[in-house]
């Protein structure tokens, strides 16, 4: 009795780690998301572990190195001062005017703050705020889909508030929200949390609805199988059918609506602080960091070029990652 016990556990653990087996070498087939997965984690990689990597703090400033060019500017001279320029930068400005420090590879800004380290800070709050938002997002819409997929009194009512938030316009909604609240929560948890909780509640709530759509129609299909009705036969209430039967079948889309939510969290919110809404201006994030460089773009085009760059690679590579498990994780494909 023991011994086909064992055998039953050991042949369900097999057959879980052959699908996850067979999902990760779909997704390897997917060069674009095995790209972008490495382009992401390396993006990840440089925020969390540039402070310990570039120790100068993104706040401190260098009055005497202001307006600094990044050291790429070296490349700009002719080919004779190229090297001397990279060997001896602090030269360059007696004989050609050129400003430029190793200690500042990326320049300054005009009151001397480093900019590699405010990319550095930017985007570990332009990712704290994709992830936490996306993670908002999620929850509301897998929540919604589930109760209007599951629940036949509840589908006309979630289905027609989703309508409703989809029919409203993102943008004056967002800046109807950070007007009303932005003071109250700012009073309360200081600035900086308060830009926080409301970036992050403002971006959740309004982009919860695509998800909600996605997740209600798998909803609709998967509690007609046989499975779902066998374990409705035996007296299973529905709290425990969510659960174990209808919550693990609707995963694969959860987690492609997970990757695709945090590019449109952080372009949300660089969105945001290009308009000046939001984070203080001394708190750096990547949108604020391309708002406060808009007026030096023809002398200093480097201080956007950067944080943009950020941006497009970062929300590049994630659209890439959930391409890759969307494919993956669809059985249809994943055998070809």
């Amino acid at each position: 009795m023991t011994d086909k016990t064992v055998t039953e556990q050991d042949i369900a653990a097999s057959a879980s780690r052959s699908q996850w087996w067979d999902v990760w070498g779909q997704f390897r087939t997917h060069r674009g998301a095995m790209i972008g997965a490495f382009v992401f984690l390396l993006i990840v990689f440089g925020i969390v572990l540039g402070p310990w990597l570039w120790s100068t703090d993104a706040t401190y400033i260098d009055i005497r190195a202001k307006n600094a060019r990044a050291i790429t500017s070296c490349f700009s001279q002719d080919w004779g001062m190229i090297w001397t320029c990279l060997s001896d930068p602090t030269s360059m400005k007696a004989e050609t005017g050129l400003k430029v420090y190793w200690s500042h590879p990326l320049g300054t800004d005009q009151l001397g703050r480093d900019n590699l380290a405010r990319v550095i800070k930017g985007g570990q709050v332009s990712l704290a705020v994709g992830v936490t938002a996306m993670l908002l997002a999620l929850f509301v819409g897998t929540l919604v889909g589930v109760m209007a997929g599951f629940f036949k009194k509840l589908d006309g009512i979630l289905m027609r508030l989703t309508d409703l938030f989809l029919a409203l316009p993102l943008l004056p909604l967002l800046l109807v929200m950070f007007m009303l609240f932005r003071d109250a929560l700012n009073s309360s948890f200081g600035p900086e949390m308060g830009a926080f909780i409301l970036m992050v509640s403002a971006i959740g709530i309004t982009s919860w609805m695509p998800t909600a759509r996605i997740v209600r129609g798998d909803v609709l299909a998967i509690k007609e199988r046989e499975f779902v009705l066998a374990a409705r036969s035996i007296g299973t209430n529905n709290s425990k059918m969510i659960m174990r039967h209808v919550l693990p079948n609707v995963m694969s889309p959860i987690m492609v609506s997970a990757t695709l939510g945090i590019a449109n969290a952080i372009i949300t919110e660089s969105a945001l602080s290009f308009l000046g809404l939001g984070f203080p201006p001394d708190f750096p994030t990547w949108g604020r960091l391309l708002y406060d460089s808009t007026d030096f773009l023809v002398s200093y085009p480097e201080r956007v070029i950067y944080p943009g760059l950020a941006i497009s690679l970062t929300v590049l590579s994630v659209n890439y990652i959930g391409d890759g498990l969307r494919d993956a994780l669809d059985p249809r494909i994943r055998g070809r």
